[in-house]
């Protein structure tokens, strides 16, 4: 078992580069290889983080689901219900598709691949590129359709990638898409949480009764703790900062983590 400041260090390091365009899965990564970090029973780590990620995404954005799992019965239900309630319905569920079905067909092949530190900082700088055209592209007069949605969807994908970023891959198509850059944000958020809930969920599922939740349950709830606060807090910095600045600042961040992986590791 490993020292419990470890679990914590890895807990906000999950929370915060789940939510800001930096990749958590390539810090994860590399902060497991630079620091020499082995974790004990790391799926069952992995799992909790990623529940308690979804977690913030709840309860940042609770009105906004309250208010679409309302809607969504309602329409269910026969009623009415708004134009564009429905279409964000709709491109919620559709553009979640894609990273389900990719996820499911080649998650091992890329887990098996692309964790390594080089092939991460390939991917940061990639990652760049595309956030680099997004934002020199973007026009941000649309709102969000069915087929811009779906479209986002596949970006979302792109995050099967170490290195790559799943908010920074859905916000860049959203903005390619003609989304204004907090919009963008927002449908990134939103089209997050059923794949990072059903991540861990699946996680967890696989761990079945191995009881490694009981045995190890203290530090791994410190490490959810950690990654639900340092999540929710990235959460609410990204949104108000994206209201007024760019992603050039996460571009140049990532190319010099990507530098200093090529150098060091």
């Amino acid at each position: 078992m490993e020292n419990w400041w470890s679990y914590v260090l890895l807990g906000i390091v999950q929370g915060l580069t789940e939510f800001l365009p930096v990749s958590s899965t390539g810090h994860l990564i590399i902060a497991r290889e630079f620091l020499g970090i082995g974790v004990e029973h790391g799926l069952a780590v992995d799992a909790v983080l990623h529940l308690a990620t979804a977690l913030a995404v709840l309860i940042y954005f609770r009105k906004d689901i309250a208010h679409l799992v309302g809607a969504f019965f309602s329409w269910g239900g026969g009623k009415g219900i708004e134009r564009v309630d429905r279409t964000l319905i709709l491109a919620l569920i559709l553009g979640t598709i894609p990273a389900v079905v990719f996820g499911l067909l080649g998650q091992d092949f890329l887990d098996s691949t692309f964790r390594n530190p080089t092939l991460v900082a390939y991917a940061l700088i990639a990652g760049s590129i595309l956030f680099f055209v997004a934002e020199r592209v973007a026009m941000q007069t649309k709102s969000l359709t069915l087929r811009s949605g779906i479209l986002i969807g596949f970006f979302q994908a792109l995050a099967l990638i170490p290195g790559i970023s799943r908010s920074g891959a859905t916000i860049s198509g959203g903005l390619l898409l003609g989304l204004k850059r907090e919009d963008a944000a927002r449908f990134a958020f939103l089209l997050s949480f059923p794949v990072i809930l059903g991540a861990g969920g699946l996680k967890l599922f696989e761990l079945g009764g191995t009881g490694v939740l009981v045995a190890s349950g203290g530090v791994i709830f410190l490490a959810a703790f950690g990654a639900f606060v340092s999540g929710l807090s990235a959460i609410y910095f990204l949104m108000r900062f994206l209201k007024t600045n760019t992603l050039d600042i996460f571009i140049l961040y990532r190319l010099l983590l990507a530098a200093l992986i090529l150098f060091f590791l």
